[in-house]
């Protein structure tokens, strides 16, 4: 069988973060590759492995480095297909790498993960594919099915070790636990409607492939950015402003209207709490743009990249609603041909313009 998954590792001592990835496409029955190959010491070669990837069929690519981790972006530079980036901690806490691989300039995204998540860049990869594979859905969501589990067997040892005079357990009442799912029940009024900022409602028979939604109108200029430029890309949207925080009964309204959207871009400033919460929610891939509200937006990066395993966002640089799109774009191009042909001409024209 063709690989669907190509790792490239910047240096042979960050197999043990491959391992992690490797493990999870394992378990989930994904084809994968792996090659060491180095964007500054070895540039053809990453360039040799890129393109005949993306020529036999690969449809995500893994870039794991440490250090001045360019890897990635070099990966971006060369593929139309999704990359996703793993910084590696080697000096100044993973920093460095995390920061070289998130902050791409416009027409090279990278879907950074975490600092040493390998395993959330394996999940992130099976979602992406996940897209047009029903099987891969259908194993991804029991995988994530095993974390909740882990949790309810952790929860309950820890039960069995609290010993206080005062502890006193509450049980929850089994007739209101629900298993939350993305559905259509106790909606009004949705049904063929989306959304465009600053929230002008048009009438469409087609489903939007994209759900985009800004946690304040404070980000809603980097929104607009991200909405301008699917609509560019020929791609459809629904998007709204609304926080998990202050809103969240209307919070999850959106999201069960928009059940069977592909994508999910969520944007945030401060603590992004916008990100965690639609990755709580859905099984689909998660872009996340951090703004700039306060601290030069490293708040909000750092809050939504360094994401628990299992849950993993695909994290832009700060305010880049432009590679979301593009990401975005990347994804759904792997079986729409429509959304190849406007992805490729526009990556073209943009280069032109460099």
């Amino acid at each position: 069988m063709e690989p669907k998954v190509m790792i490239i590792l910047g240096s042979a001592s960050d197999f043990k973060i491959a391992e992690k990835a490797t493990a999870i496409l394992e378990k989930l029955g994904i084809y994968y590759d792996l090659r060491v190959a180095s964007a500054h010491r070895t540039h053809e070669k990453v360039k040799n492995i890129v393109l005949t990837a993306t020529e036999s069929g690969v449809e995500v690519f893994i870039g794991i480095a440490g250090l001045s981790a360019h890897l990635p972006g070099i990966m971006a530079g060369i593929t139309h297909k999704p990359v996703i980036g793993v910084p590696v901690e080697v000096k100044v806490a993973g920093l460095d790498a995390l920061f070289a691989s998130v902050q791409m300039p416009l027409g090279a995204p990278v879907a950074t993960v975490g600092i040493d998540r390998g395993d959330n860049a394996a999940i992130l990869a099976a979602q992406i594919i996940g897209i047009g594979n029903a099987d891969v859905r259908e194993r991804l969501s029991s995988f994530r099915k095993d974390f909740y589990s882990k949790i309810a067997g952790d929860e309950e040892k820890l039960f069995l070790q609290m010993k206080g005079k005062y502890y006193s357990k509450i049980n929850p009442n089994p007739d209101k636990q629900e298993e939350i799912k993305l559905t259509n029940e106790n909606l009004v009024g949705t049904k063929n409607k989306i959304t465009t900022h600053p929230g002008k409602v048009r009438d469409r028979t087609i489903r939007p492939q994209v759900a985009v939604i800004s946690g304040s109108y404070s980000d809603i200029k980097v929104a607009k950015k991200t909405t301008m430029f699917l609509d560019k890309l020929n791609i459809t949207y629904d998007s709204s402003v609304v926080s998990p925080v202050r809103s969240p009964d209307k919070f999850e309204n959106f999201l069960k209207r928009n059940k069977d959207a592909q994508i999910f871009i969520a944007i945030s400033g401060l603590s992004a709490h916008v990100t965690g919460a639609v990755v709580a929610y859905t099984e689909k891939p998660v872009i996340g743009v951090p703004c700039a509200i306060k601290m030069g937006g490293m708040d909000a990066l750092l809050s939504m990249v360094n994401m628990p395993p299992g849950v993993p966002v695909a994290t832009m640089g700060v305010d880049a609603g432009g590679n979301a799109a593009l990401l975005a774009a990347e994804m759904l191009g792997i079986g729409d041909l429509l959304i190849k042909r406007d992805l490729l001409r526009f990556k073209g024209n943009i280069n032109c313009k460099r």
